[in-house]
Order: C-alpha cells, then structure tokens, then sequence
C-alpha cells in the first residue's frame, strides 16, 4: 500500500470512529437523564476509573496508554458536558499548576474559574457557584500544602477525586537571552524546587515571590528585564518565550491535587480514604489512636498534623489510607479509632490516582 491508499483507509477508520463517538454520546445523554431523576452526581469518578482500567488492560498497541487515557479523558468529558456542563472552580490565575490538573482531571469540556486563594476555592463550591473545585494538598518535595489542611477544618466539604501533575518548572521571558535578566518572579516552592539550576544560572539575579507561577507570567509579560519560573501553558496565555525548559532540580517532582466537592464515589476496586481527628493531649494518645489501622492492616499513605487555632498546642491530625469507607476493613479500623481521639471525621472515600 502507498501512502495515499493508507491515508484513504484513515479516513474510513475516522468515519467508523465519528459515527461510534456520536452512538457513544447518545447512549450518555439517556444516562444523563437517568441521574437527574434519580438526583445522582453526574462526576463519577469511580466509574471512570473503571472505564481506562477496562481499556487499558485490553489496549495491546501501539496506542500507549498514557496517550489512550489522554484520549478517553477528553471523550469522557464531552460526554459528561452532554449530561450537564460543569463549572470547575481552581486556584487561579490561569495557567497555574492547578488549573493544569484541573484540566487533566475534567477534560477541556466544562468551564474553569480561577479564584485568588484556597479558601476561596472551597466557598465558591459551598455557595454552589461551582460545582467542584481542585487545590493543592502535597509536592513530592516541598511537603503539604497547609492552607488546604487548615481549610478543611472549618468546612463540610467532600474529596470526590484526586490527581498527580508532574511539575516541570520553565523560565519564561520577553528577554532574548539569560544575561538580560534582573529578576525572578516565583512563588517560595518553585523557587526552592529550581535551586540549584538558579544557582548555577542566575547566581546574582533576585527573587521576587508572588502569590502563584501564572502571576509571576502576568508580571514577567510586563517587565522585559524579568523572567518567571512558570508552566508551559503559562508561556501560551501571556505571549512569553521560553529561555529555558525542565530546570527542576528533581525530574521526580510531582503535586498532588484534590477535586471538592458534596458527592460521594462509591467503591472503584483501588481507593483511598481521608480522615481528620484529633485526640487527647496526654501521653500515648496518638499511638493508641495509630494502633486502630495496624489492627486492621489498613496501610497509611499520609499523615500530617495542624494546630487546632483554638488551644494552644493542640494538634487535628489528618491521615490517608488505602481502602473505601464501605470496606469492612476500613470500617472496622475506624470504629476502632473512635475509642481513642475526641473527634473523627471522614473527608471522604475517592478512587486512588494512578
């Protein structure tokens, strides 16, 4: 076959696969009607999970999976956009991280809003001016994100979802060059993340915080002699040039986002489940409370603590552990816990990321 007969066979394979999209969205849109009458939530990431596990497990090539769940993720989402529109609320402006994980999350079929901080992000969902929203929780090198800790203490809101970005820091400018540089927009984390790459590079140029990687770009687009530590969508919304790509000092690095909102995924067959507790201030509290998930072999994915803000030295803990609500594991481990802390509350039960 030359290459106009394989060409001619593409587009007849385009056509097959146009007509089973469209045979694929019909069957969505009466899915659809069935959760609005039975007022179930139209995000289901459980059985997403179960969807790109199916495909992947029978995908034999060349197709890789990563590219196959890319596609499916945004076939997904224009189905689920037939079903009902979403507005996905993220820590803005855009082209920050998380509206990048937002995106990989919810697929480019809804619409994203970016709020100025965390706990904003929280109140547009609870003042259902959104119907979920992503932060930040964790950097595989910087650690947790505590404003999102801290916010959910004064919230009734759920984890439906999580996700993983790999974080790619770029330099970004208007400058030709690296010898035109005097400084350096980037939030703290980033900034810490591309330390040594600064150092080397940029030894003497200053650093100037800001609030997050696409305000960096926004000032960076104002001031030519400057450059920002920011993504690569970054450098497409603000019209800046790329002077270098991947300065991280860890390739490895990675964030981990949570998707709130009200709804509760059922059991996907690989789960995790967050709780938040607090226990008595007195010796071997904390190590009773621990004793609960070892009892039932339920492995421990995090923990962190907080100050509670009320009484001084006062601690919430907050824990991730693999395994669904509805496992009898996981309920036994957390009737157990609740003999030991003052207080347990569960976050919520979502599908483990990959």
């Amino acid at each position: 076959m030359n290459i106009n007969d394989l060409r001619k066979e593409i587009d007849g394979i385009d056509q097959q696969i146009l007509q089973l999209l469209n045979k694929r969205a019909e069957s969505a849109l009466e899915i659809g009607k069935l959760k609005e009458s039975t007022k179930k939530s139209f995000f289901a990431p459980e059985r997403e999970r179960q969807v790109l596990s199916k495909l992947t497990s029978a995908n034999k090539g060349p197709l890789p999976n990563a590219s196959l769940r890319a596609i499916y993720r945004e076939i997904i989402s224009a189905s689920r956009s037939l079903e009902k529109p979403l507005t996905v609320a993220y820590w803005g402006p855009p082209a920050t991280n998380t509206h990048m994980a937002s995106i990989q999350k919810f697929g480019s079929s809804c619409t994203f809003i970016s709020m100025d901080t965390i706990p904003d992000v929280f109140s547009e969902v609870e003042r259902e001016r959104a119907d979920y929203g992503v932060v930040p929780i964790e950097n595989s090198t910087e650690g947790v994100i505590n404003h999102t800790l801290d916010t959910f203490l004064t919230t009734n809101m759920k984890i439906c979802s999580e996700v993983y970005l790999p974080i790619a820091h770029n330099l970004l400018s208007q400058a030709s060059s690296l010898r035109e540089i005097t400084r350096v927009y980037s939030i703290p984390t980033a900034a810490a993340q591309c330390r040594n790459w600064l150092h080397s590079n940029l030894l003497d140029v200053e650093i100037v915080d800001v609030s997050t990687t696409a305000k960096g770009a926004q000032l960076c687009a104002e001031d030519p002699t400057s450059a920002a530590i920011a993504t690569s969508l970054a450098a497409e919304v603000y019209s800046l040039k790329t002077l270098a790509e991947h300065i991280e000092d860890n390739p490895q690095n990675r964030t981990r986002f949570l998707v709130i909102g009200y709804n509760e995924p059922g059991p996907s067959g690989k789960d995790k489940t967050s709780v938040m507790f607090s226990v008595q201030h007195k010796a071997g509290s904390l190590f009773k409370a621990m004793s609960a998930f070892e009892k039932y072999d339920i492995n421990l994915t995090m923990i962190e603590s907080r100050p509670t803000k009320l009484t001084p030295w006062e601690y919430v803990f907050f824990i991730d552990c693999q395994g669904h609500i509805k496992d009898v594991a996981v309920q036994k481990a957390l009737l157990a816990l609740q003999e030991h802390v003052l207080f347990v509350t569960v976050l919520g039960s979502y599908p483990e990321a990959e």
